[in-house]
């Protein structure tokens, strides 16, 4: 078997499937990828995180890489140790948000959020498995799918040659925390099958501040683990099958004893992909999700909520073909589908009586179905590339009910929703011109919506003392957007880009306040946001440096609402990132990061502030031979105050100076 180059590489290169001479039988190259990107991709100005950088975090989590594209932000500042998880959700380019993705995040082509609540296991993702990351901020659906409101994010899995036969670390950090992980690659005739885990725990931190302390403050203690097994297969000398399986769960305590919550999931994927005449890429998968949640009474702490049971399934896939239409013109067509249904179930508790009776039970729920068709088009004109595409999309929300029964009378109330559907057309335009060897012009225009998610819908939730109301008349969202940009590369270790954007996402999902007690989801006339992107990065000789700074103005229309002009809950003005890297091709290594995001609110009315934070991250790497490595790490190292949730002064904190130390092995 001859292994594949690394996707990176497959994303600019040409890359014949096999080559025949009359003497030998087709080579068979099995690269574990999907489709060679068109021509036309950086058009939309995606930024690339290689596994280098992947490999080589303070955090491990992939949450923290990603916030090295400046722009990038999950609804809170916390990473998935100190988190909720129904708060993961992410977005780009200040659009806001209210925990659901706004953001459309894959892995080898399957999306990845919750069916039920729209957030990222973030846990279940170890970078280790991972080649690459390509991040598109803007650029509406393509054909990608829908909910690519605020941009696109597709993780690719390593490739054969990037996985050596055994990978193994284990590293212990503060607070008694451990992370372990290991990865065995076998080749299978002209295949191969990659099986790894991954376990993490810790004491945690107190995400509450000392003067805020009382008798049932606890630290936010997490443990977790997830397996996943990957096999690619050869089927022809130009096809192969790859499959997926996933399984994770995920503990946590967030600030009360007691306060636990539980995320677990099943996942499995299967692709068939042909590089021949006829190019295929063609996927199925499906998602068994599950989701609990304790929430104490911040003033009696006693248990004011079980969210004891969310189950939910995701079922789905795409087709893609790529006819040969010449060699001056990649031309993309196809269809998807995914259907998301799920159920919630919760108990109720007077928390201002000692005995802590049950008051109620609760169950909601509903499905959701989306179906589109799209075609895209890329065409190579010299130096001009031109790309277009379009989207017609199907949905359905169905099924919708709420239910209640009181513990004490067992008397029944709720409520039947209307089922509704609808077509959605989208679309995105974009031409790149190489005016030279050292610049490249772009420019875009596109469209996209994102239907509300089942727990928007249906489900109200508590973070105590305030109550958010779920809505089940929300409309979906849909975004127009433009941007311009230009690619340098003043010298051959040098690479800039720079990025200019306007935004416009109509009917936006909030989390509206209606008095000091009670928020509702609602849509809002628009968000318009607004700014400039920067990245730079250069690499000389053992050096590299890499550069990201974001600049957004966001503003709410809402005419008649308190909050009309101001910025979104959860938005920063300013956000950047730089990560400086001493790495020889022997020998000791050292990289820093460097994270600034400016203050931003964290509600509606702007009422109350989360301040700017600096943080420093570094790791360090000594081999000491045959293929160990003495690895140390530290997160925040100034041990910078980062408020990640300020309701009416009642504060939580984020990931305080962490150290750890540990060995890899490589063999």
């Amino acid at each position: 078997m001859r292994k594949a180059l690394p996707i990176v590489l497959l994303s600019t290169l040409p890359f014949p499937s096999w080559a025949q001479t009359p003497d030998q039988a087709p080579t068979i190259v099995v690269t574990g990828a999907g489709l060679d990107l068109p021509p036309g991709t950086p058009a939309y100005g995606s930024v690339v995180i290689g596994r280098e950088r992947l490999m080589d975090s303070a955090s491990g989590r992939i949450e923290n890489i990603l916030g090295d594209v400046a722009g990038f932000q999950q609804f809170r500042r916390s990473d998935s140790r100190s988190a909720n998880p129904s708060s993961q959700g992410v977005t780009l380019r200040a659009l806001g948000g209210n925990a659901s993705s706004r953001t459309l995040m894959l892995l080898d082509g399957v999306p990845l959020a919750d069916p039920f609540f729209g957030y990222i296991p973030f846990g279940a993702l170890a970078p280790e498995r991972l080649s690459v990351v390509r991040v598109t901020r803007g650029g509406g659906s393509g054909a990608f799918g829908s909910g690519a409101v605020a941009g696109t994010i597709e993780l690719a899995s390593a490739t054969r040659e990037q996985l050596p036969d055994v990978a193994v670390s284990a590293l212990y950090g503060s607070r008694d925390a451990t992370e372990m992980s290991a990865t065995v690659t076998p080749d299978l005739g002209d295949g191969y099958v990659s099986l790894s885990g991954r376990w993490d725990r810790g004491d945690g931190f107190y995400t509450t501040p000392r003067d805020q302390r009382v008798e049932a403050s606890a630290p936010a203690a997490y443990d977790g683990w997830s397996t996943d097994i990957r096999a690619v297969a050869p089927l022809s000398a130009d096809s192969e099958l790859q499959f997926r399986a996933t399984l994770f769960e995920d503990k946590r305590t967030l600030r009360f004893k007691g306060a636990d919550s539980m995320s677990q999931g099943q996942d499995a994927s299967i692709r068939y992909v042909a590089r021949g005449a006829w190019q295929v890429d063609a996927l199925a998968y499906i998602q068994a999700r599950n989701f609990s949640n304790i929430v104490i009474s911040s003033s009696t702490f006693r248990r004011t909520l079980d969210q004891r049971n969310t189950p939910s399934t995701g079922l789905g896939g795409k087709v893609e073909l790529r006819p040969p239409v010449g060699a001056d013109h990649v031309l993309r067509i196809g269809a998807d589908t995914r259907q998301a249904s799920g159920d919630m179930y919760e108990d109720a508790y007077n928390a201002g009586i000692a005995s802590n009776p049950l008051t109620s039970l609760r169950h909601a729920g509903g499905e959701q179905w989306t179906a589109g068709l799209f075609a895209e088009d890329d065409w190579t004109l010299g130096r001009l590339i031109l790309t277009a595409g379009a989207r017609a999309d199907h949905w359905t929300i169905r099924n919708g009910f709420y239910r209640q029964v009181s513990a004490t009378t067992g008397v029944a109330s709720g409520e039947d929703f209307a089922d509704r559907s609808g077509w959605e057309t989208t679309g995105r335009v974009g031409a790149l011109f190489q005016a030279s060897e050292a610049m490249a012009l772009r420019a875009a225009a596109y469209s996209g919506f994102r239907l509300p998610t089942l727990n928007e819908l249906y489900r109200p939730f508590v973070v105590f003392p305030i109550t958010t109301q779920a809505n089940a008349a929300l409309d979906p969202e849909k975004l127009k957007g433009v941007e311009a940009g230009i690619d340098l590369r003043p010298a051959r270790w040098v690479t800039l880009s720079a990025t200019a954007f306007y935004n416009r996402l109509d009917d936006a999902v909030a989390n509206v306040t209606i008095d000091a007690e009670t928020r509702q989801r609602r849509n809002v006339d628009r968000i318009v946001a607004k700014g400039i992107e920067l990245t730079a990065a250069a690499e000389l000789g053992d050096m590299r440096l890499s550069a990201s700074y974001a600049y957004s103005h966001s503003r709410v229309h809402a005419p008649g609402e308190a909050f009309d002009g101001f910025t979104p809950a959860q938005t920063p003005r300013h956000a950047a990132s730089a990560t400086l890297a001493w790495a020889p091709r022997q020998g000791p290594s050292l990289s820093t990061t460097l994270r600034y995001v400016a203050k931003q609110y964290e509600d509606d009315l702007e009422s109350d502030v989360l301040p700017d934070a600096l943080t420093l991250d570094a790791v360090a790497r000594l081999p000491v031979g045959h293929g160990v490595t003495v690895v140390a790490r530290g997160e925040n190292l100034f041990d910078e105050t980062v408020v990640t949730r300020n309701a009416g002064g009642s504060i939580d904190l984020g990931t305080p100076r962490t150290l750890w130390i540990g060995l890899s092995f490589r063999g």
